[in-house]
Order: C-alpha cells, then sequence, then structure tokens
C-alpha cells in the first residue's frame, strides 16, 4: 500500500520516492499517479504545492490533473503510472 485516500490531500498530492510515483488529489475522490521523474533533466520532483508538482533542479511544473506541463523547461507531461484505489487504500496497480 502506498497511502490512505485521506493521506492524500483534495488539489495537492504526495511524493513516493522509492515507488518512484506521485499520487495526486485534483479533486475529491478523484486520484491520479505520475512518475516522480522530470521529462527535462530525470531530476525526481520535490514537492506538490498549490495544484502543481514542481521541480526544482530547473523549476519546471506539471498539472496535478494530468501531469501536462505548466512552467518549462520540460518538453512533456509526467509519464501517468497505474494506481489502484479500493477500501480507502491507494496502490500501484
Amino acid at each position: 500500500m502506498l497511502a490512505k485516500t485521506a493521506d492524500i490531500p483534495v488539489g495537492g498530492g504526495v511524493i513516493f520516492k522509492e515507488e518512484g510515483v506521485v499520487v495526486t488529489q485534483p479533486t475529491e475522490g478523484q486520484f491520479k499517479g505520475f512518475s516522480n521523474i522530470c521529462t527535462h533533466m530525470q531530476c525526481p520532483v520535490s514537492s506538490v504545492e498549490s495544484g502543481k508538482i514542481k521541480c526544482q533542479c530547473h523549476f519546471s511544473e506539471f498539472a496535478i490533473a494530468d501531469g501536462a506541463v505548466l512552467s518549462p523547461p520540460a518538453p512533456r507531461p509526467l509519464e501517468e503510472k497505474a494506481i489502484k484505489v479500493e477500501n480507502g487504500e491507494i496502490r500501484l496497480a
């Protein structure tokens, strides 16, 4: 198990470094999984704040809803990671 659904803030997310995934909750009850590796220079992303997944290496930002690039230099969205939400728990699928 990565986390309980209650551990992921609405409008935010949590980075799971060892598992290589960022889990977000863009709207209540909607959970998304993304790679934690920035598409620019393959740095690990560093935070999830204000509806954005942020990379501190070169300040790329990604949308928590779909991983889309909000602020370059990242050339591509974050890769989606399959997650499974069941009985209040979030796991990698």
